[in-house]
């Protein structure tokens, strides 16, 4: 077993979550979270009556993953550097494509979706629309399927 990169695997997932999480519930604008799921056919109203459509969910939901991803790698420089951990540029820019690049597929929630497709094919359609008794299903499938790719990003950050 080699330990250096259990460590690294290790250090670059709790770095790469917290990037996560810091990046989705404190970084993401309120306008982006509201209207990264905007379409033509199911538009989003803003706080001041402004209608967006299809390509201002697509903006928000780009601008969202840049910031989601800079949070990401400011994560990950500035916990390497404190843990003395060595990562190389190059795993470093393929773990955030893999984390960011999945995000934005995942993120834009639109009606018929990658996300609510993928639950409907796997029999979890219900799960997905539940949004009761203090459940929310949608959101709890993003979170599982961005811990998943994360993961993966951590990994390749260890080899």
């Amino acid at each position: 077993m080699n330990t250096a990169r259990t460590a690294r695997f290790a250090a670059a997932y709790a770095l790469l979550r917290a990037g996560a999480d810091i990046g989705d519930h404190l970084v993401q604008s309120d306008h982006c979270a509201r209207t990264k799921g905007a379409t033509d056919t199911a538009p989003v109203t803003g706080d001041d009556g402004t209608v967006h459509g299809t390509a201002a969910g697509r903006r928000a939901c780009a601008i969202h993953c840049l910031t989601y991803s800079a949070t990401q790698a400011a994560a990950l420089l500035l916990g390497a550097r404190a843990l003395g951990l060595r990562l190389r540029p190059g795993p470093v820019t393929a773990a955030l494509a893999i984390s960011g690049l999945t995000h934005y597929a995942i993120d834009r929630r639109v009606p018929g979706g990658l996300l609510q497709r993928f639950a409907d094919a796997t029999g979890k359609g219900g799960f997905y629309r539940l949004a009761d008794h203090g459940i929310n299903g949608a959101y709890c499938m993003d979170a599982a399927c961005h811990h998943g790719f994360e993961t993966i990003a951590a990994a390749v950050l260890a080899r």
